[in-house]
């Protein structure tokens, strides 16, 4: 079982989370409680983008944890973004629909950060 690795960088209310590993029923709780005290948290971010281009594997329990944080964000006007979907992941967001959620449209869409409001 490969565990999911989490970095965080912030620059003047900007903040990037790199994930890197599974995403999945084990290890979503854990990405769960990072991203909710950073977007509940005293000071939240005005941005945050999530880098998900080492993400090896994500379940519906990944993708549920980027729901349930898209929704606070957007509750607290955070703009929250993805980055470095490709491949699988890519395809994953794209097939559920879910993409469109956080800007991300069909395979011929510009792939840069997105802003969701």
């Amino acid at each position: 079982m490969d565990s999911l690795q989490i970095s965080v960088d912030n620059n003047k209310g900007a903040t990037m989370m790199y994930l890197r590993g599974r995403l999945d029923i084990e290890t979503s709780p854990g990405l769960r409680v990072h991203l909710l005290a950073m977007l509940r948290g005293q000071n939240p971010p005005a941005t945050v983008a999530i880098d998900l281009a080492a993400v090896s594997y994500m379940d519906t329990s990944g993708l549920a944890t980027l729901i349930e944080g898209l929704k606070i964000a957007r509750t607290g006007s955070i703009a929250m973004s993805l980055q470095g979907l490709q491949g699988r992941l890519l395809h994953f967001f794209q097939a559920t629909g879910i993409g469109s959620l956080f800007g991300i449209g069909g395979p011929a869409t510009n792939l840069s950060p997105t802003a969701v409001s």
